[in-house]
């Protein structure tokens, strides 16, 4: 089995600064792609092993197709960090994978300082506003999903996605760069080179789809002529790795991993890497403008509150701009995560998720031969309107609290040692000011509703009815296009996702097993994995508002009722499969071209994406 140490360090690092330190948490790790050489011929080849990648690996394994993953990259270090918070939503999908422990293993700073994301005028300053923290006796559920919140770096992410990839002989190629596309009517040709190779060692790849999961600058999306929308940033902001000596004599030996720092002279992010290195955001600077490292590392010390020996580690530029492509799939080169859409920061990473898990079960399908290819279309009526409402919501989210620190600023942050009466009256008010906001994001997290998509059986007037999306406020919604409930089925801690697996479930909630009878009929014909899951909980069934309730493989409500259709079992699994639309009661119809644009029929209410 290849191996996926940790040891080599980044030049600089001594070996002893690899070792565990008093508190068990590692200082840094390198993750080596493996050294091989790709595949002629697979199902469908990946291109990109960021964790995006790598997990679209993982699904589609899951469901039986043959991948191969091809990367320019040799190696991801943690240093290099980007997205760390995974939402309860993101960790489903961990769990679903069979990989949540592995992952929570793979911490680099202990756990216990997780501890929420607080708000504070610097590491060791005032807290502006505490996080809600569980109780040692409580429980860490609760709320909408049975899964709790979680802190890795990417890189923790890939080891682990690697190491199980490789257990399941799943090739995947470090320092492979794609040159070419050739597209024919039963297949892809991609050709790739060795990154530091000559023209001569050119090596062609044949696949059903190709996956471009290669990041916002993505080769994929340039060779195959996606364009993108949206705007331009005025300004930039930077995201620095900085590495310090042993703090824990000012800050503890179990400080706040996750702040918010609002200060004088540092804002954002300060959220720890490891035991050693911490992520701190600095800016904003013209376009044009480019910071001096003193400049930098001065900004650093503001947001840690005290005077201390800094190294730059790394510093990467990033923009609140949204650029999202015009198409997620363009004949069988597919989209997914930075290579389809790329926002303001914040849950980008959880999206590039979203993307995988929705367009998995979809590609396994059609590979299959359960599908025709029609339904990989709804990938992008259903992907990309979500992605839209999500950055819309980010860039504004942005543009909120770079005005309340502007805000802020004009009144005056006291510096942390003025503990005179008049600073403490300014920090209650700048507490009253901070709290105003809506912090919380329900709605982000859990909100993934479809409503426009061809491979959902919406209800009779159902699109007109539903409440406008909203990023702060969420119930569970167990219509058409909503993400199922979810919740314990047992008393041992099973969940209904645990029972659901991979594929599709038809939940039953009353005495009648009629739908059962026939749902259950039609998908052996089709020889689709199914599972039927029996719950007699009155509350479940007032929940779900329906005798029978059928879910996806990606956990999402595709029909429910009490009875079916006039049409039957089949009309329903037709449409679910991409089939057929369904325009009323009991009625389907074809996909359709409109006056040269692809798109298709959707029930009265749904709206096409104003950026489609």
């Amino acid at each position: 089995m290849t191996e996926y140490s940790a040891d080599q360090a980044p030049a600089g690092l001594a070996d002893s600064d690899l070792a565990y330190s008093a508190t068990g948490g590692r200082d840094v790790h390198t993750v080596h792609f493996p050294t091989a050489t790709p595949p002629t011929e697979v199902d469908v080849l990946i291109v990109g092993a960021g964790p995006v990648g790598l997990s679209a690996a993982v699904e589609l394994t899951a469901r039986g197709v043959r991948v191969a993953v091809v990367d320019r990259a040799r190696t991801a270090t943690l240093v290099r960090a980007g997205a760390m918070g995974h939402s309860p939503r993101t960790v489903e999908h961990f769990r679903r994978w069979g990989l949540l422990q592995r992952i929570r293993d793979e911490w680099t700073f202990p756990p216990e300082w997780n501890q929420g994301i607080r708000l504070v005028t610097s590491l060791v300053g005032h807290e502006l506003l505490a996080p809600r923290r569980p109780s040692f006796a409580g429980s860490a559920g609760g709320g909408h999903s049975a899964a709790e919140a979680l802190r890795r770096p990417q890189s923790a992410l890939q080891r682990v996605f690697l190491d199980h990839l490789d257990r399941r002989g799943v090739g995947v190629a470090g320092g492979w760069r794609l040159v070419a596309l050739r597209e024919s009517v039963d297949r892809i040709e991609a050709d790739v080179l060795p990154e530091d190779g000559e023209s001569g060692a050119r090596r062609t790849i044949r696949a059903r789809y190709l996956l471009g999961a290669d990041g916002g600058s993505s080769t994929v999306r340039r060779l195959a002529g996606i364009e993108r929308d949206g705007a331009h940033a005025t300004e930039k902001r930077l995201r620095l790795i900085v590495r310090t000596q042993d703090i824990s004599d000012r800050v503890g030996p179990a400080p706040s991993g996750t702040n918010i720092v609002f200060n004088q002279r540092a804002a954002g992010f300060l959220a720890a890497v490891s035991t050693r290195e911490w992520r701190v955001y600095a800016g904003p600077y013209p376009l044009d403008h480019t910071p001096t490292e003193a400049e930098l590392l001065d900004s650093a010390r503001a947001a840690f509150g005290f005077d201390l020996d800094l190294e730059l580690v790394s510093s990467t530029t990033f923009y609140d701009a949204t650029r999202i492509a015009r198409t997620f799939r363009r004949g069988r080169v597919l989209l997914a995560g930075d290579a389809a859409h790329v926002r303001t920061p914040g849950g980008n990473l959880g999206e590039g998720f979203g993307d995988v898990v929705n367009l998995g079960w979809k590609l396994a399908a059609v590979l299959a031969g359960q599908a025709p290819e029609e339904l990989l279309d709804s990938y992008d009526q259903e992907r990309r309107r979500h992605n839209w409402r999500i950055a819309e919501h980010a860039l504004e989210r942005s543009r909120h609290s770079h005005a309340l620190l502007a805000e802020l600023r004009r009144l005056g942050i006291p510096d942390d040692a003025d503990d005179s009466p008049q600073a403490e009256a300014r920090r209650a008010e700048i507490r009253a000011r901070i709290s105003q906001g809506a912090l919380g994001a329900p709605g982000v997290t859990f909100d993934e509703r479809y409503d426009a998509s061809s491979a959902i059986w919406y209800e009779d007037g159902q699109l007109d009815a539903e409440p406008p999306w909203r990023a702060d406020v969420y119930q569970d919604d167990p219509r058409p296009g909503h993400r199922a409930p979810d919740g314990f089925v047992d008393p041992y801690g099973g969940t209904l996702y645990d029972r659901i697996g991979n594929g599709f479930a038809l939940l039953v909630l009353s005495a009648d097993r009629e739908v059962e009878r026939a749902l259950v009929a039609e998908a052996l014909v089709r020889s689709l994995p199914f599972t039927v899951v029996h719950l007699t909980d009155p509350a479940v069934r007032a929940l779900y508002g329906a005798d029978n309730v059928l879910v996806r493989p990606d956990q999402h409500v595709a029909w429910r009722g009490a009875e079916l259709p006039t049409a039957g079992a089949g009309a329903v699994l037709d449409l679910v499969l991409g089939a057929g639309q369904v325009i009323g009661a009991g009625q389907v119809i074809g996909v359709e071209q409109v006056v040269g644009v692809e798109q298709v029929a959707v029930p009265a209410g749904a709206t096409a994406s104003a950026r489609s």
